[in-house]
């Protein structure tokens, strides 16, 4: 069997690459990525690209053919990867995310892969009303990122036939430890605050609701998405994660706060609106997976956070200025001159 990750150096990747090398041991496993968040590495021993067999360094925007032949799946984890970076670079974002993910899934179908996964995102579901939103419910993305993942499922679903089996895995908000951390997430961004300087501030009023899943649990979804029933659907969208991590945001700040003394938890409740607010209904995935559940829960995920925080001796009250935030890394490439205003490296 041969898996090609597209986007494997970031987040969620190093997480795939353990999971799928334990699940397929013999397999073929290729990363593809452009590198840009390579050297982002956090208290790791080695490389996780040790456990593929190929790492090839490339833009989603120009996959070769070698890279897909002979594939049996591709997952695509390739994207400007969250709000803020599809602010600054929106046109970039829609590229990368939406036109670049679907001529892949194109190439793929036309070179032989049988299976094509996608992480796509509950945010899809923007401002949310009573209730909460199933795979059926209206869609209203608020941002660049969101559009592009609404834009992507919607011109990936006529590709699925009984030859190309796609699956759309609509995340909730990622959190937790990585080889690769990010601390432009809401929980990881509050535990890094309780570390470094004993205080929470939340930017807005404390109600937006916001699902969450764990990054390790994102990539046992991924298994199961490369290998489930072909007969639950040539294409499937399907929320993922669990009803039981469903949080408002003041409750995630509340609890990092009682799992670390000491930190003052601080709301603005003068913010304007947070428009970006939605629960979502994960009966769906539990029926269809019930042996790929999450594993991890709230309190669990903030202790890991702790104490990998912890091993990489964390004090950083700076940190929203530093590599662990993903777009410091980009606009520090450009300033640098190494990478281009659409986001390309320059030669």
């Amino acid at each position: 069997m041969k898996i090609v990750i597209f986007g494997n150096m970031g987040y969620v990747g190093p997480g795939v690459i353990e999971r799928l090398r334990s699940t397929y041991p013999t397999a073929t496993l290729i990363g593809y990525d452009t590198g840009f968040f390579a050297s982002c590495l956090t208290d790791v021993d080695y490389l996780p690209e040790r456990k593929l067999d190929h790492q090839f360094f490339g833009d989603i925007r120009n996959v070769p053919d070698d890279v897909l032949k002979g594939a049996d799946a591709v997952v695509n984890l390739a994207a400007i990867s969250n709000d803020p970076m599809g602010t600054k670079f929106e046109e970039v974002t829609l590229d990368v995310n939406h036109k670049s993910g679907i001529a892949l899934a194109k190439r793929a179908k036309s070179l032989g892969v049988k299976v094509f996964v996608f992480a796509s995102s509950c945010s899809m579901y923007g401002a949310a009303s009573d209730g909460a939103k199933t795979e059926d419910s209206t869609l209203n993305p608020l941002t660049a990122y969101a559009r592009s993942k609404v834009f992507t499922e919607q011109d990936l679903k006529p590709l699925a036939d009984k030859n190309f089996m796609i699956t759309c895995l609509r995340f909730a908000t990622a959190c937790g430890m990585s080889s690769r951390l990010r601390l432009d997430l809401v929980l990881n961004d509050f535990v890094a605050c309780a570390l470094a300087s004993k205080h929470i501030t939340i930017l807005s009023d404390g109600t937006p609701w916001r699902p969450l899943i764990n990054v390790k649990d994102m990539a046992i979804a991924i298994d199961w998405a490369i290998s489930r029933p072909a007969e639950i659907g040539d294409f499937l969208a399907v929320n993922t994660g669990t009803d039981q991590w469903n949080y408002q945001v003041k409750e995630l700040a509340e609890a990092v706060a009682s799992v670390i003394p000491g930190v003052k938890v601080s709301i603005n409740t003068e913010a304007p609106p947070d428009k970006r607010s939605y629960r979502v209904n994960f009966g769906l995935y539990k029926k269809l997976a019930p042996n790929h559940q999450p594993k991890y829960d709230l309190m669990t995920t903030i202790k890991e956070l702790k104490q990998g925080l912890e091993a990489m001796n964390f004090n950083d009250s700076d940190f929203r200025d530093s590599k662990l935030m993903r777009l410091k890394v980009l606009t520090t490439l450009q300033d640098k001159k190494q990478l281009s205003g659409d986001l390309k490296w320059q030669k």
